[in-house]
């Protein structure tokens, strides 16, 4: 029998796990080795948590560790010491840049040697804060936060997380290429790490969209992975236990569901991902390729006819920039890292709609045919910094559909 693949942990879940006991300590004087994270897709983890020795203390308070474990795919961190720790705050001076929560307003969080720093916009963290993310940052806040109220404490504190070997780790990685400098990033939408083998997840894949079919669904919400689920959950109010995960078997996915007499299929995914698709990646892992900005110019060049520029500018708000003529846009578009960092560009030029309009069309156009046309394939796509950019037009419908079904 073939063994059943071990989940690992994210970065993310690895901080919260540090910061927690570094918390039960700076509020209480309790040395904790083992805690409860609370998952953000549910559950909790029961992690192993160590104090740092005094050698790697320094001057600044009690640090906490826990050493990463990706599980059955672990990638470049694996391995890696994630440390957290909690002190009293005095002083703001510096504090324009670290992280604030509306519901632990006492509670301020900021990164630390290893903690990559974003120097570029689009990347969900502002430039010149570190490199934290808003789905751990949640989790981080709330760990904290539960144990500052259970023990009523009072007064400011602040959180610092550090991973001193992601300075090496990350010349590993694409964050230099992304923006991100000094270290790696603390990331993960689930808080888990899922084994990424390629047959096993075709097979998962397979099994769950016919198991739900046998079970008399006609009709499925898929996405890529964590992104698609989260936005599910908490902007479409739509549980993400309801969607198949393809992750990036976009073509096989929709030819399984095809197979299964699936009538219709809500697609939901970034635009990072979608983008791929557009220009008819069936797999969007990114050793097939990486076309997003050539992509998003082609449908530049061809929304040119529907929007005429002088009128989109008129329309674009606070633009930074005069917008010269199509050549003058697709060039920059070509000189952007990320899907975020283009759509911030193509909203200033005020023609961000148009190119939707298109690369959706192309989207759902690629997807048809992989459906076989037997499927009615709806799509949205949407971006971590602003939101839904498009959707098709029968997909309003379908999510209200799904926002009325139980869980």
């Amino acid at each position: 029998m073939e063994r059943k693949l071990k989940n690992g942990y994210t970065t993310g879940t690895c901080a919260a796990a540090a910061v927690t006991a570094a918390a039960w300590h700076a509020f209480g004087g309790q040395e904790r080795h083992r805690v409860h994270v609370e998952l953000p897709g549910g559950g909790q983890a029961d992690m192993a948590v160590e104090k740092a020795s005094s050698q790697e203390q320094g001057d600044q308070g009690q640090w906490f560790f826990v050493v990463k474990d990706g599980g059955d795919d672990p990638d470049v961190t694996h391995g890696a010491r994630v440390y957290g720790l909690v002190e009293p705050l005095e002083r703001r001076e510096d504090d324009s840049l670290w992280y604030r929560s509306q519901e632990y307003p006492c509670l301020f969080l900021t990164g630390g040697p290893g903690i990559g720093v974003v120097t570029r916009p689009g990347l969900g963290c502002p430039v010149g804060a570190y490199a934290i993310n808003p789905v751990p940052r949640a989790m981080i806040f709330r760990q904290v936060g539960q144990v500052y109220k259970s023990l009523e404490m009072k007064g400011d504190y602040l959180i610092r997380v550090k991973i001193p070997q992601g300075v090496e780790l990350a010349r590993k990685t694409f964050n230099p290429r992304l923006g991100i400098e000094g270290g790696i990033s603390v990331l993960g939408t689930s808080g888990i790490v899922r084994p990424m083998s390629e047959q096993a997840l075709k097979d998962t894949i397979r099994l769950e969209i016919h198991m739900r079919a046998a079970a008399g669904e006609d009709s499925l919400i898929m996405v890529p992975g964590n992104y698609g689920e989260h936005f599910l959950r908490e902007s479409l109010g739509i549980s993400s236990n309801q969607a198949v995960q393809c992750s990036n078997f976009v073509a096989d996915a929709l030819g399984m569901a095809a197979e299964e007499n699936i009538k219709r299929v809500l697609f939901v995914g970034h635009i990072g991902k979608l983008v791929k698709v557009a220009g008819g990646a069936g797999n969007t892992h990114s050793r097939y390729g990486d076309r997003r900005m050539e992509i998003l110019a082609e449908s530049l060049e061809r929304s040119e006819g529907r929007v005429s520029f002088g009128e989109a500018r008129q329309k674009a708000k606070g633009a930074v920039w005069s917008l010269q003529d199509t050549e003058s846009l697709r060039r920059r578009l070509l000189g952007c890292n990320t899907t975020e960092e283009a759509m911030g560009l193509l909203g200033e030029a005020g023609i961000r709609e148009a190119v939707m309009e298109d690369i959706v069309s192309r989207i759902q156009e690629q997807m048809n045919r992989w459906g076989q046309g037997k499927t009615d394939i709806q799509v949205l796509t949407f971006s971590s910094v602003y939101g839904i950019l498009g959707m098709s037009r029968s997909c309003g419908p379908m999510i209200e559909e799904w926002r009325e079904k139980k869980t």
